[in-house]
């Protein structure tokens, strides 16, 4: 049976996994919550869910440096407490392609661990994960322990609520949300991510064409680097790479767990 929304706003401060949504909530921690803030619309219930609750919080978002540019630009109108927290990484995209000597893929996203889950050591983070997302998500718990680091734990509130629930809520409560999913987005992330697939990817790169020309560019850095460093690649071009990446040349298939491709090594993956 699942929670009336009323009832939701009190998974914020649960901790316990499994715990009924029926049986009192213990003390929420003196330091308040983490809540990691994307901008996209299951963040900004999971932020007014914090307010409405009447929980201690502070709201982090952590700058891609491939978000879109109206996504930026809503957090910072909307949503200033957010931009005022804001996380911002010493690397860029364009910085780690080159470094990690391979692009950004499905089975090896670097960049969702360096640009996006940073911040909240330590503390309990509660974010806006849904089952209803993802296949990897319809597993996932409502409190969680990072498996990376034990010292922080997730909260996910609206973890059993569907995209009707999600859209219900704005609308009802009248929360401000990014334009982009009135053009048709469904997700909002970075640009030309690959979890999108290549239909979505070629989306993005007629939407934003200078980040594709960025991507491009940095994947020329990533075959020179490459081949500095002495490792095997068998493209010439950043436009090859990019031809392969957005799903144009399947000369080489991308495999689950990205042991062999550009000749990568399993230790490479995790530099």
């Amino acid at each position: 049976m699942r929670c009336s929304r009323a009832e939701r706003t009190h998974t914020l401060r649960r901790r316990r996994q499994g715990e009924s949504c029926h049986e009192p909530p213990p003390s929420p921690p003196p330091e308040g919550y983490y809540v990691a803030f994307s901008g996209g619309k299951d963040s900004c219930v999971v932020l007014d869910l914090c307010k409405r609750a009447g929980v201690k919080y502070d709201v982090h978002y952590n700058v891609t440096t491939v978000d879109p540019p109206e996504l930026v630009q809503f957090i910072r109108r909307s949503y200033p407490e957010a931009w005022e927290g804001r996380n911002v990484p010493e690397k860029t995209m364009w910085q780690l392609i080159p470094e990690k000597r391979m692009p950004p893929t499905r089975g090896v996203r670097f960049c969702c661990r360096y640009l996006k889950e940073g911040g909240g050591k330590g503390r309990f983070v509660v974010t806006g994960v849904r089952h209803a997302e993802s296949s990897k998500r319809a597993n996932r718990q409502m409190v969680e322990v990072c498996s990376r680091n034990s010292a922080k734990q997730y909260i996910h509130p609206i973890i059993d609520w569907s995209d009707a629930d999600v859209w219900e809520y704005i609308h009802t409560y009248n929360i401000p949300y990014c334009k982009l999913y009135d053009e048709g987005k469904k997700r909002l992330g970075c640009i030309m991510c690959p979890y999108q697939g290549p239909k979505g990817m070629r989306r993005d790169a007629e939407r934003w064409p200078q980040y594709a020309k960025a991507y491009e560019a940095a994947f020329q850095r990533m075959i020179d680097k490459r081949r500095a460093d002495g490792y095997p690649t068998q493209w010439k071009t950043g436009e090859e790479v990019m031809r392969w990446w957005m799903g144009e040349d399947n000369r080489i298939q991308e495999n689950d767990d990205q042991i062999t491709l550009f000749g990568l090594r399993m230790d490479e993956s995790s530099v």
